[in-house]
């Protein structure tokens, strides 16, 4: 095998793992998503607990986020009129940064994931685990796992007091 041919097999193998860490067509391509809350009745079933808005982060986002509490005591953090960067390995937590910024929240791990960004343009919903203590944590987040990066985060304040104890 010649130098060359060397050096331009090296160069494809670099090209393509360059590729699968940045994934730069995310830049270009949207990913919608249009989901309403699981109930029927949603209106009379479900009450939102606590809400929130997102600035900026390290990506232009915008929209807001809420836990809603179901009946049956199933708590649902929503997106809606979310808009935001799309990008590899993006997550949504609630996060624990009461006081500090998410990102050393995040990096301490006082957060819990609820799953991966379904779209990064659109109304989506997510799960807690039945388990999770939610009056510990005080804002969602937006955060790219690859590269350490939160795209924004919505600071959770209760929607009114009677809804407090709920978060418990």
């Amino acid at each position: 095998m010649s130098t060359r041919t060397g050096i331009v097999i090296a160069v494809i193998v670099l090209g393509g793992i360059t590729w699968y860490a940045f994934r730069p067509e995310r830049l270009f391509v949207n990913q919608r998503v249009n989901e309403s809350l699981p109930t029927a009745e949603a209106a009379s079933t479900t009450t939102p607990i606590a809400t929130g808005s997102f600035p900026d982060g390290a990506h232009k986002t915008r929209g807001n986020a809420a836990i809603y509490q179901n009946q049956d005591g199933k708590r649902i953090p929503r997106l809606t009129e979310f808009e935001t960067s799309n990008g590899p390995d993006v997550q949504v937590y609630l996060v624990k940064a009461s006081g500090s910024k998410p990102e050393a929240a995040v990096k301490k791990g006082d957060f819990t994931s609820v799953g991966a960004l379904k779209g990064n343009i659109g109304d989506q919903n997510y799960n807690i685990p039945a388990n999770v203590e939610l009056a510990k944590y005080d804002s969602v987040t937006v955060w790219c796992r690859r590269f350490g990066v939160n795209f924004g985060t919505a600071t959770l304040k209760p929607a009114d007091q009677a809804t407090t104890a709920m978060m418990r």
